[in-house]
């Protein structure tokens, strides 16, 4: 019998997946912890680009307290939210182009068969008419429509109406024309973050 039989050149031991990865992977950070740090995690707001290095069961800890909008205002979530749909790109409001004109009207006099098409009836608007439609009315949007009525304002405010009235507010609720008076201090503060809403939306 040899030593070494061929059956055993044809054993093989399958070598552990994460083996050479684990042999060049950093210490874990978290506290205490000697394993490697095979798994990245985001550091936080502002420093993106930027991971911790965890071992496996502590990544899955970090994973869960995560917040990325830990201690941001509820308004600049809201627009970080809208701008996102865009892929925080720029955007324009479409609309139609002011140097374009209506194609010109068909002469008013026909002649033979022709006059007929002139005089004929349109109930339904199906070849559009003459008539001036009114402008529809803006509708704000939630966060727009309570901050106008933080100012005491409503849909229809003009971008001037709304300067004017926050300029008023102001100088009534500011600390210094209240001494210190707390009430007042709390309606500052609110009347900022509207404004700071309007104008964000572009509304003043």
């Amino acid at each position: 019998m040899k030593p070494y039989p061929k059956y055993f050149e044809k054993i093989r031991v399958r070598p552990e997946k994460d083996a050479e990865l684990k042999s060049h992977a950093p210490a874990c950070q978290w506290d205490g912890c000697g394993e490697p740090g095979t798994h990245r995690a985001p550091v936080g707001r502002m420093r993106e680009g930027e991971y911790f290095r965890f071992c496996f069961d502590h990544v899955r800890e970090y994973n869960k307290g995560f917040n990325y909008f830990s201690g941001v205002a509820d308004t600049e979530i809201a627009r970080f939210q809208k701008e996102a749909l865009t892929g925080h790109r720029p955007t324009w409001s479409m609309g139609t182009n002011s140097g374009a004109r209506a194609a010109p009207d068909p002469a008013q006099a026909r002649s033979g068969r022709a006059g007929y098409y002139k005089n004929i009836r349109d109930p339904y608007n199906l070849f559009g008419s003459k008539q001036q439609h009114q402008p529809r009315e803006r509708k704000a949007k939630p966060l727009e429509a309570k901050a106008l009525e933080t100012l005491g304002l409503d849909v229809r405010a003009t971008g001037q109406e709304i300067k004017a009235r926050y300029k008023e507010l102001v100088k009534r609720h500011h600390p210094d024309a209240n001494g210190g008076d707390r009430g007042s201090e709390d309606r500052f503060r609110d009347v900022l973050q509207a404004y700071r809403v309007l104008k964000q939306a572009g509304l003043c």
